[in-house]
């Protein structure tokens, strides 16, 4: 693809604050990412749950769902992939690769998984999802020999990412899950734009370390969720030298004992090594320290409102986004692939918070083009220019002064 790039723009937080009412998450700077757990976390403390009031509790009758339980079969899975592999083939598309868990994978059997979704929202665009309910990104403790990629198996990220790049047979990794070998044959790699990347809630249940600094026993990186994501990207990079990460945090959630006794949520409830926050907030530390990576935050509300009391309207079983909520993300993570394709300003992927009492699903967002003119001129004049496929000016927007226009010529001279 021909790739437009212009100079990210440095968020205003003060801007950010007046629009949505509420903080941002990682902007292009990467200057505001909290680091956690560079030591063992101490069970009793809640420092890191800034969103929390009550101490962390160590929960070691946690009931896990299924992650498997939403997932679709390799039948009804067909289908889609077919039709991912034909739009491949259309010209020259914007090509996103999705890697994930549960969270990616619902819905893939009626056209409502999330890389769907964001498809439909992003112009000229083909999504190939990748994702398996169920997987976590380390690769399992028990497995030691990792460096024998004959007989690699592990469906992990990593794993996924070897299968991908042709480093293990997609074979050996994808012998439950055949027809995502076809969906991983549709594209090439090195013709790759967009990897968003979703792990954590099985990392969580799976009790893997964030880090290897945050337990007192030996682990490689690839068993631990930091140095698990960091592995794969790094390899992604060198196949894909021209694409850009997007991270997507865990999402929050709500959690019971195996009695159905309500513990708390995912600010409080620990599986020894953290929170699922903290999961979140490492990935945070991933995104920061990749180059051309973002964050995009499911967790701690910066773009929807979901929280304890809205969850049953976001969650399907305290876990699990309902198809109400995987439009919503997929929404928030459309405007990234929209903002450096110039179908939309960039500012609207910073401005745009979705509560869920007010959510339609077939809107179009636009930030309201004065508030444009004044926090983001350069933007504007693009808007005013015509230079944005999705956005036009209409009736309402404000006339672009000669003094800007000639300030931004003598600029680009």
């Amino acid at each position: 693809m021909k790739r437009k790039v212009m100079a990210l723009t440095a968020t205003i937080m003060a801007f950010s604050m007046m629009v949505t009412g509420c903080s941002l998450g990682q902007d292009d700077t990467k200057e505001a990412t909290e680091y956690v757990n560079d030591e063992v976390l101490n069970s009793t403390d809640d420092s890191s749950t800034s969103n929390s009031s009550g101490n962390i509790i160590v929960a070691d009758d946690l009931a896990q769902p299924n992650f498997e339980d939403y997932t679709t079969t390799a039948s009804t899975a067909e289908a889609s992939v077919a039709a991912s592999t034909a739009e491949a083939d259309k010209g020259d598309k914007v090509t996103m690769v999705f890697f994930g868990d549960s969270q990616i994978a619902n819905g893939r059997n009626d056209g409502t998984d999330i890389p769907t979704l964001v498809s439909q929202r992003v112009p000229n665009s083909v999504a190939v999802n990748l994702a398996i309910g169920g997987t976590t990104a380390s690769l399992e403790a028990s497995t030691s020999d990792y460096l024998n990629y004959d007989i690699w198996q592990s469906n992990c990220f990593v794993g996924m990412v070897h299968a991908f790049t042709g480093k293990v047979k997609k074979e050996n990794v994808l012998s439950s899950n055949p027809d995502l070998i076809t969906a991983m044959e549709s594209v090439n790699p090195a013709d790759v734009d967009y990897y968003f990347i979703e792990y954590g809630a099985n990392d969580f249940f799976a009790k893997v370390p964030l880090d290897k600094f945050n337990t007192e026993e030996t682990y490689d990186d690839i068993h631990t969720y930091y140095g698990a994501l960091r592995m794969g990207i790094s390899e992604l990079r060198e196949a894909s030298p021209n694409a850009l990460f997007f991270l997507i945090s865990p999402v929050y959630g709500i959690y019971k004992d195996n009695n159905g006794n309500f513990l708390g949520d995912s600010y409080v409830v620990s599986n020894g090594f953290g929170t699922l926050s903290d999961y979140a907030k490492k990935v945070g530390n991933v995104s920061a320290d990749e180059e051309n990576a973002f964050l995009v935050d499911a967790m701690f509300m910066s773009r929807f409102d979901l929280y304890l009391d809205t969850a049953d309207q976001y969650l399907m079983d305290n876990v699990h986004l309902t198809e109400t909520g995987r439009r919503i993300l997929a929404r928030i993570i459309a405007h990234w692939p929209n903002g450096f394709e110039f179908n939309e300003p960039k500012a609207y992927r910073d401005s745009d918070f979705i509560n869920i009492a007010t959510f339609d699903p077939n809107e179009f967002y636009r930030l309201d083009d004065g508030v444009l003119k004044d926090a983001f001129p350069d933007q504007f004049e693009l808007l005013v220019n015509g230079e944005y496929k999705l956005v036009k000016p209409n009736e309402n927007t404000p006339q672009l002064s000669d003094s800007s226009s000639q300030e931004s010529t003598q600029e680009n001279g």
